[in-house]
């Protein structure tokens, strides 16, 4: 099982707003599994969501796929369901790793919105509605750290 990095799991730990309720940090892949399961609070969702540069609703409505209304009735220590943790979790890591590329808060959220052709003219945050679309995003974000023109 990949363990991640622990500056990696720190940074995850503060994109989902330090709200994480597991005994310990994030130490591995499985963990962040676990987490989806349990369900991530509204909050911490919020939190994510702040690092994007999207308006809430935008974000809740066309990457969630649920309406902004259905998350307004949650208080911040609701969960969100497994389906929805899970693909806030995997947006979490992709910022993660998109703030290490970039480390700039305003370059990470330009690159985020600005489209990309090597994403087939979309931007990055128009894919982050599927996990395939999560998926290339990250291989994106890997070849511009490895120097491949992206």
């Amino acid at each position: 099982m990949e363990v991640l990095e622990k500056t990696s799991s720190s940074e995850l730990t503060d994109l989902l707003g330090n709200m994480l309720l597991l005994d310990d940090s994030i130490k591995n892949y499985y963990d962040l599994i676990l987490l989806s399961r349990s369900g991530i609070s509204k909050a911490a969702a919020e939190s994510v969501i702040s690092y994007t540069g999207m308006t809430k609703k935008n974000f809740v409505e066309d990457i969630l796929n649920i309406s902004i209304k259905t998350l307004e009735r949650k208080t911040g220590e609701d969960k969100l369901d497994k389906r929805t943790s899970s693909l806030v979790i995997e947006v979490a890591r992709v910022l993660e790793h998109t703030y290490h590329v970039f480390i700039d808060r305003e370059k990470v959220q330009r690159w985020l919105s600005k489209p990309n052709n090597a994403l087939h003219g979309e931007s990055p945050l128009s894919l982050f509605s599927t996990p395939t679309g999560i998926g290339m995003v990250e291989d994106v974000l890997t070849r511009i750290e490895e120097g491949v023109y992206s």
